[in-house]
């Protein structure tokens, strides 16, 4: 069985309990065994290595340090984390001064970079560690009649030098792991584009236009919810879909679900035990579509 280090991050914890709840128990059940470490901290996100690029890099190499020293590969499940964590990963195994200089910082609090582990975002886990094939040999309630929206966010596909997820171009792993649960993949116009998340807090008028032309063009394309990878993507499209309601008076009710709902839902678990009534959009028309 394989077993990782669990990087859950800062949101996931605080705001989405179905995140976590259904990676866990779609991992458990493909025989994958995630690892709880203690003191795991902040990833240092994109915001902050705008700010501070050799702090961010020591507080990410800080998090790698203590699944080194329990000889555990990283998940992350956030997007922003899955970066975070890859890049200085990468960065610090390329080079050696930028690994002296971090590791001088971490000397501070007894830890060093060695260069010993892999960080990988949770669908890569999924298609590396178990494969399509598999995933659609354990779909126990396949989603045949279910249309879905695809939506990688921006934080998993680039600098794909680094990151090493998919084409960042023309992605695929998405889409074959929808359709590995039966359902059906919609293209849709822009899909690569930001959803807003981050912008929320700088300027939140162009964070709703953003999600409110996702919300436009999935609709247009027929879809019936949104498959995300990220949390700041789902607050933007799930909470985002009250403030468009709000401003622009236009109802959608597009649910909102992490891909790993998808297929905690294909596998078999009770929509009980999911926390999806935590999903500002009810889920409940998904649910009766594969009902």
């Amino acid at each position: 069985m394989k077993r990782y280090a669990l990087f859950l991050g800062c949101t996931i914890p605080a705001r989405q309990p179905n995140y976590e709840l259904s990676a866990r128990k779609t991992l458990a059940k493909l025989g994958v065994e995630l690892v709880d470490l203690d003191n795991f901290t902040c990833c240092c996100p994109p915001p902050i290595q705008s700010i501070n690029l050799e702090s961010s890099q020591a507080v990410a190499a800080y998090n790698i340090c203590l699944a080194e020293e329990a000889g555990l590969d990283i998940v992350a499940l956030c997007n922003g984390c899955f970066e975070s964590l890859a890049m200085a990963n990468a960065a610090l195994k390329k080079d050696k001064n930028l690994r002296a200089k971090i590791n001088e910082i971490l000397a501070e609090v007894g830890k060093e970079f060695k260069g010993t582990i892999e960080v990988k975002h949770f669908l890569q886990v999924l298609i590396d560690d178990i494969g399509v094939e598999a995933i659609k040999a354990s779909v126990v309630k396949p989603l045949s009649t279910l249309k879905v929206a695809p939506f990688y966010g921006c934080h998993s596909l680039r600098p794909s030098e680094l990151l090493q997820f998919d084409d960042p171009e023309r992605p695929h792993i998405l889409e074959d792991l929808i359709e590995a649960l039966g359902a059906e993949s919609i293209e849709y116009r822009d899909k690569l584009k930001c959803c807003g998340g981050l912008l929320r807090g700088v300027s939140d008028d162009l964070a709703l236009d953003l999600a409110r032309e996702k919300l436009v063009n999935t609709t247009k394309a027929g879809a019936e919810c949104i498959t995300t990878l990220c949390p700041f993507c789902f607050v933007a499209l799930d909470i985002g879909q009250v403030q468009v309601k709000s401003k622009f008076n236009e109802v959608y009710d597009m649910p909102i679900l992490h891909y790993s709902e998808l297929l905690a839902l294909a596998l078999g678990v009770d929509p009980e035990e999911l926390a999806l009534r935590s999903h500002k959009v009810k889920t409940d028309m998904v649910l009766e579509k594969i009902a």
